[in-house]
């Protein structure tokens, strides 16, 4: 499974309602676009120092998965097809969309705007 964003930020915050989904998983990844926001909002925190130390202690649990060629192709293809049906999405979100195509894994994620990419399993919490 891949976390999107606020899904590796409820784990951060200690959400009880996505430990269970969690928990249940074969496999935890985390895009490098999801590290980049985490680390972007850990910048805007009160709390960096903590933030931080979480993060780094945190990160050898995932597989993390970097955007490649492969992905590039996943990436356009994705974008010219939400464009067709009128639904794009944001730039980081289509990135980790390709990635989920890409592995076949389904994301685990609050946006519904993910629930208009063919292909992908959005799991909500």
């Amino acid at each position: 499974m891949i976390l999107d964003t606020n899904a590796f930020s409820a784990i951060a915050d200690g959400d009880l309602d996505i430990k269970p989904i969690v928990q249940r998983a074969p496999v935890l990844a985390l895009p490098v676009v999801v590290i980049g926001e985490y680390r972007f909002g850990i910048a805007q925190s009160a709390r960096q120092s903590a933030n931080q130390r979480w993060l780094t202690e945190s990160l050898p649990k995932y597989l993390i998965l970097d955007v490649t060629e492969e992905t590039s192709a996943h990436y356009a293809e994705l974008r010219l097809e939400l464009k067709r049906i009128g639904k794009p999405i944001p730039a980081n979100d289509l990135w980790i969309a390709a990635l989920c195509r890409q592995h076949s894994l389904p994301l685990l994620s609050r946006d519904r705007h993910f629930d208009n990419v063919p292909g992908l399993h959005r799991i909500g919490w």
